[in-house]
This record gives C-alpha cells, sequence and structure tokens, in this order.
C-alpha cells in the first residue's frame, strides 16, 4: 500500500475560499511538478510555499500555492505536497483527474493517517483521537482529544506497561532456570504492582463514562402527562420557539431532539409526546416512543404541573422509569400560577412516595423562572462524573474494553501470585495483560481491527 502515491481533497466538499488537496507518496513531489508552471518543485527545500500554475498539458485549470514537505519531515513521513486552490469543487475534481494521470491514485478513507501511524509517526490512540478532534462539537471533547493526540493516554499506558514489563522479563529469566528452582522476580514487589496497576487501570475505566459524556453528549429525555410545559421548557432553554406549544393535550407526537450546551459540554434534550392513554393510534406511537427513549437517557426531567391537585399517575409513571444509572429530576411547572407553599407540598408528597433519590426544582418555563437552576443540575451532574485521579479520559470503546480485558489479565496474575500457581501459568498471565495494554498505542493489532478504525475516517484525512 505504501509504494503508492494518494491524493485527496482535504477541505470539506462545497464551495468555498479556498480548497485544499493533500498528495503523500515517494513520488509525490514529482506527480505535482508533472502540472505545475512555476519553480521546479523536486529541487525546493522542505516546508516552502510555491506560487504557479496547475497546468494539464496546455490547458491552465488554477492559480494555485503549492507546499513541500520533504520526508520524513511530514505527517504520513513521506513526500507531501499540499495544494491550494480557488474552492470550487470542479477546480478541485479537475485536478485530482489529472494528478490520477500523472501517476498517483485516489486515497482511501483515513489512509493519510493510517500511513502516519504505520510510518511510527503516531501511535493507534493518537490517530484515533485525530478522528474524535475532527468531529468534536464543544469545548470539553475538543479539550479531551487534543490531550489524547499529544500522547495522554500513551503516556499513562506506557507507563503501566513498562513496570509490568521489567516483572515479566523476570518471570521469562525463572522460566529459563526453572530446573534450579531459583526466583528473580521479588513476589512481594509484584503485588504491590499489581494493586497499583489495578488502582490505575481501575481509574481509567471510571473516566469512560464521563468521557462518553463528553464525547457524545449526554442524553435528558423531558417526560410528563400532556401540557406539562415540555415543549415550552425546551423553548425556554434553547432560547428559541423550537418546539409547538399549545394548550391541546397531545400536541407533541413525535420526539424532538435539540442540543443545548451548558459551560462547554453538550446535552441532548430529547421533548417527547405526553405520557397518558390514548385512543388515537399516531399520538399511542408517540407515547411508546417516549417510554424507550427514557430508557436509554442518563438523566430523566420529569414535569409535573404544580397549578394540579392530583398526582397519583405522575408518581405511578415515574416508579416505573427510574432505574439505578438514571438521575431523575422532578420539575415542578408553572409556578407562576400557584403561591410557594403549595409547590412545596408538592415535593413533600414525591418524597414521601418515591424511595430513590432526586433533586426537585420549581420551574415556569413561560416566565423564564428559575431556568438556570435546571441548567445548574445538569452540568453537576456531568462535573460529578470526573474523575479526581488524573487528567487522562477514557472516550474510546475500544480503549476501554482492551482496558477491561488487562483488568481481567491482571486479577489473574494476583490470584497465580497469592496462590503460588506455577510460574509458566505466570508468564503467561503477564503477557495477556501486556498485550492488552498494547492494543490501545496499536503495538498489538491486527489488519481487521485497523482497517474498522481507518475507515470511519474521511477519505483525506
Amino acid at each position: 500500500m505504501n509504494q503508492d502515491t494518494i491524493c485527496a481533497l482535504a477541505t470539506a466538499n462545497g464551495i468555498g475560499a479556498i480548497g485544499i488537496i493533500r498528495v503523500s507518496g515517494d513520488d509525490a513531489i514529482s506527480i505535482v511538478q508533472k502540472s505545475f508552471q512555476g519553480k521546479d518543485l523536486t529541487q525546493q527545500k522542505s516546508h516552502t510555499v510555491h506560487y504557479g500554475y496547475f497546468v494539464d498539458g496546455n490547458e491552465v485549470i488554477d492559480e494555485i500555492m503549492a507546499s513541500v514537505f520533504l520526508a520524513p519531515k511530514s505527517f504520513t513521513t513521506e513526500n507531501s505536497v499540499e495544494i491550494s486552490f480557488h474552492g470550487s469543487p470542479h477546480i478541485g475534481k479537475k485536478i485530482l483527474e489529472v494528478l490520477i494521470k500523472n501517476g498517483a491514485r485516489m486515497a482511501k478513507a483515513g489512509e493519510f493517517t493510517m500511513r502516519a501511524f504505520m510510518n511510527g509517526r503516531i501511535d493507534l490512540s493518537q490517530a484515533e483521537s485525530i478522528a474524535d478532534l475532527i468531529t468534536s462539537e464543544n469545548e470539553a471533547s475538543r479539550k479531551v482529544a487534543l490531550n489524547q493526540l499529544k500522547g495522554g493516554i500513551t503516556n499513562e499506558i506506557s507507563i503501566l506497561r513498562n513496570d509490568l514489563l521489567n516483572f515479566t522479563s523476570l518471570i521469562e529469566l525463572e522460566l529459563d532456570f526453572s530446573e534450579e528452582d531459583v526466583e528473580f522476580a521479588d513476589r512481594s514487589a509484584m503485588v504491590k504492582l499489581i494493586q497499583n496497576l489495578k488502582f490505575k487501570i481501575q481509574n481509567l475505566l471510571d473516566s469512560f463514562q464521563y468521557g462518553n459524556a463528553v464525547k457524545n453528549g449526554i442524553a435528558v429525555a423531558i417526560i410528563g402527562k400532556p401540557n406539562a410545559g415540555k415543549s415550552t421548557l425546551l423553548n425556554a432553554l434553547l432560547k428559541e420557539e423550537r418546539a409547538i406549544v399549545s394548550n391541546i393535550a397531545g400536541t407533541t407526537r413525535d420526539t424532538i431532539e435539540e442540543i443545548l450546551y451548558i459551560k462547554s459540554h453538550a446535552f441532548r434534550l430529547i421533548d417527547t409526546a405526553g405520557l397518558r392513554e390514548t385512543t388515537d393510534e399516531i399520538e399511542a406511537i408517540g407515547v411508546k416512543k417516549a417510554k424507550e427513549k427514557v430508557e436509554k437517557a442518563e438523566i430523566l426531567v420529569y414535569l409535573v404541573d404544580a397549578a394540579t391537585e392530583n398526582f397519583s399517575e405522575d408518581i405511578e409513571m415515574i416508579k416505573s422509569l427510574i432505574r439505578d444509572d438514571l438521575k431523575l429530576i422532578i420539575c415542578a411547572t408553572k409556578i407562576d400560577e400557584v403561591i410557594p407553599t403549595h409547590y412545596e407540598k408538592i415535593e413533600q408528597i414525591f418524597r414521601n412516595e418515591i424511595a430513590d433519590a432526586f433533586d426537585f426544582i420549581t420551574i415556569s418555563a413561560l416566565e423564564n423562572q428559575n431556568i438556570q437552576d435546571l441548567k445548574n443540575e445538569l452540568s453537576s451532574y456531568v462535573e460529578q462524573l470526573k474523575s479526581e485521579e488524573g487528567n487522562v479520559v477514557i472516550t474510546n470503546q475500544r480503549h476501554y474494553e482492551a482496558l477491561q480485558k488487562s483488568l481481567d489479565a491482571v486479577l489473574r496474575v494476583e490470584s497465580a501470585i497469592t496462590g503460588q500457581i506455577h510460574t509458566e501459568l505466570l508468564a503467561y498471565e503477564l503477557r495477556n495483560a501486556l498485550e492488552h495494554l498494547g492494543e490501545i498505542s496499536g503495538e498489538f493489532t491486527n489488519d481487521e481491527v485497523l482497517g474498522n478504525i481507518f475507515s470511519k475516517f474521511c477519505i483525506g484525512k
């Protein structure tokens, strides 16, 4: 694969001020030079930019700037050229056609980054962080992805592997002298190391919940009986008329999803159909969808109308929806219509009936009262997910699974030591732990895994 010279559009499709085409491979500079009217690019120094025209025979296609990067001082560590052209999709297409005619081929998805990985420029976790950085939609996800690109996870895993590798080497040495019944590895020191490894790996695993929240946003289901004020609340949170508000029960029949950013974190707000028994076939589908959304949500904001007197249906509905891993916020809405002592009684009613922990907030979405209190409660949920140990946050499912396998292997190592199991089995479990940790950085992997990872990248990256 690395013998070919590849090319692709690096900027987004569509009209723009400029577009950039990347070319990488041994023959990248000479291939571009075939169609470049200006200085001889093959004679230029690395990291220089040159003005000229890109031509196809006698036809001038565009006025361009060509940036030259000589191996190994490029992203892929190969000879590379970046062509900046006027951002017409038609011009970009013409330039790519000529480059292919000159000897290049179109790059596959993620092939530039894959070459950077294969050539040792970055490790696998850094490669994945590039994709995360490109798709980051908020400040928190940008910071986490950038930390990973700078080697945050790699450095943490490297320390763990080096400590483990030292003992593995001593255990392997014991195998070479098995007939002499000698121990090179201090078992008591190894127990301390295993305890430390368990602690550090578990902290990384615990960070995944926060990392997932940062990367994908927190799903917040806004639920309640018809006309409890769900759509009004959604509009108040977003500060725009996103949902139709009406006094007619059952107005919202499908789910509406919008993103709300609070203190750099993303929340996926889901406005749902009012929960009630209904003979309307379409509304019934909406109610079913609402319950399905709650099953996938991390936070349930349940709205109760403070102006009503009977909350028995609300209490039964909440009891049917709550679960151990779901944060529950009960909001008494329309407080502008009642006196404070009334919604104080409402809170006591729910405290008496619902055993599970929940937060109680009073709001008036119509009058924009206490909306900030709800935002603060949502934000505090994410902040509580942060680990106090270290700055490395796991956001990748593949990393999480590899760490879990590593922890399982480390626990088996611990059992092998305390149970005085044969050295050969101990060495086997140590190698397992090392291999699973190495999967994160790509030291141990296979072509299928690599293909799956890089196929998710955009072409041109």
